[in-house]
């Protein structure tokens, strides 16, 4: 379980409060643009900071540098070296320095597999489409197996249809992690509904509690109906 206590993350003029918890699987963060919710996340990265405390199953992340938290991020624009091979790529999320052992490129191979980049381990990401290059930034995040994921917009670059498949893809694959909280940045309220269980509003410096994805939308509080009119 992931825990916002009295969290406020201020930049400049703006400053973002949580104050909730979160449960393992999806939840959908969704608003208003520049409402805070990649400062959200970047929280629970470490790249921003405020007064609060952020806890993993009870134990305090917020006090551990960006690289020793237990969490991998997936962003829109994938964040694949462009001089680096496929199978290169995906092994970062085990070995910052590519050093592999034998069972650990078999682990590279597998995860390749599992997101249907079979066979094009050795292509460098010029030579993929969007959508293979965020089938390997997935593969990366799923072979991090850390138990927070958070993604920014990971899909939104993509077509209906493909981005439809790859955040199924991500269900999926992530899912298979234990005990994995996935937070998940958005603008399309149809994504939160096609793979969330629950949705953060964010709005006005507030992140509000997480609500059950089915609840919300069936009666969503006159803010987010003003969001969604506008979406629509």
């Amino acid at each position: 379980m992931l825990t916002f206590e009295n969290v406020e993350i201020g930049q400049g003029d703006f400053s973002l409060k949580a104050n909730f918890e979160t449960c393992t699987g999806v939840t959908a963060v969704i608003g208003p643009s520049g409402a805070g919710k990649s400062t959200l996340l970047n929280a629970v990265a470490g790249f921003v900071a405020g007064p609060g405390a952020i806890m993993l199953d009870g134990t305090r992340i917020d006090l551990l540098p960006p690289a020793k938290r237990p969490v991998s991020m997936l962003f829109q624009d994938n964040n694949l070296f462009p001089h680096l091979t496929v199978r290169e790529n995906v092994g970062l999320g085990l070995r910052l320095n590519r050093r592999l052992s034998v069972t650990e490129q078999a682990e590279v191979t597998k995860v390749l597999s599992q997101v249907g980049l079979a066979g094009m381990e050795d292509r460098k990401p010029a030579a993929l489409s969007g959508g293979q290059q965020s089938r390997a930034a997935l593969a990366r995040t799923l072979l991090a197996g850390q138990p927070i994921a958070l993604l920014d917009e990971p899909f939104s670059a993509l077509g209906p249809g493909l981005k439809d498949e790859m955040l199924d893809l991500m269900r999926r694959t992530l899912a298979r992690v234990a005990d994995c909280t996935i937070l998940m940045v958005t603008h399309d309220p149809s994504d939160a509904k096609r793979i969330a269980d629950q949705v953060i509003w964010v709005s006005e410096g507030i992140a509000s509690a997480p609500v059950a994805t089915a609840a919300l939308f069936a009666n969503p509080p006159a803010s987010i109906r003003h969001y969604l009119g506008e979406m629509g």
